[in-house]
């Protein structure tokens, strides 16, 4: 209990806990890099890091006249991940519009997977395409679609369903999730945005998914816009 209640008490902060959302991309951000991405000052930020890494929840690598800083495990992911859709649930008195800027809400990594619309879309397609078993093993189908992006299929290991604390449906995580968007960035289908975990999906990537998983990114970009208008029109309400 005692670890559930240090956990709490490091996310507790607003500073801690944008420090520790931008680092839910899953790269590894210098002191400065977060301190821009939290709004916080270079001294706070770096008190707030030594907290978190002192607490265990983040692990930092010096290399050259760098110190970089990334979640400490999956484990830790997982369990940021969970908080997080569990605090987008909540129960008030007033339903709570999800906030979340455009390039979030579109598309984003989530630690090491796909999340956003595009990210609950892919993995109704997956489902309805066999390229994951009930059980969340990658098929046959899956494998060679992972092999097409230059991933080892065979390898990469069961998915999970992962709630998404904007869209308040699944998307994918675990080893196929993992291998899936490793590939789409390393064949240039989506890059990484200016926005800290936001992703973009290139040209390329749109084509790709259409003649994939017959899915259209530009349809999924006009339902999460129209979300996006939705939760405007019922905070100014």
């Amino acid at each position: 209990m005692n670890d559930v209640a240090t956990m709490a008490g490091l996310l507790a902060d607003p500073v801690r806990a944008a420090l520790i959302m931008a680092l839910m991309d899953g790269r590894a951000w210098t002191a400065g890099e977060l301190a821009a991405s939290a709004g916080a000052s270079p001294q706070l930020a770096s008190h707030h890091l030594g907290r978190l890494v002192e607490g265990g929840v983040v692990s930092v690598s010096p290399q050259g006249r760098h110190r970089y800083h990334r979640i400490a495990t999956p484990e830790v992911a997982r369990a940021i991940e969970a908080l997080a859709a569990a605090g987008a649930a909540l129960p008030s008195v007033r339903p709570r519009p999800v906030r979340a800027p455009q390039g979030l809400r579109l598309a984003r990594s989530c630690y090491d997977h796909m999340a956003g619309a595009l990210g609950v879309a892919v993995a109704e397609r997956a489902r309805e395409r066999g390229l994951i078993g009930g059980d969340g093993e990658p098929s046959e189908q899956g494998r060679a679609l992972l092999a097409s992006l230059g991933q080892d299929g065979g390898a990469c290991g069961r998915c999970r369903p992962c709630l998404d604390w904007t869209e308040r449906r699944d998307h994918l995580a675990g080893g196929f999730a993992k291998a899936l968007l490793t590939g789409l960035l390393d064949k240039g289908l989506v890059a990484r945005n200016r926005i800290p975990r936001a992703l973009t999906v290139t040209g390329a990537g749109r084509r790709w998914f259409v003649e994939t998983l017959d899915l259209d990114v530009g349809a999924v970009e006009r339902e999460a816009n129209g979300a996006i208008a939705g939760t405007e029109r019922a905070l100014s309400a």
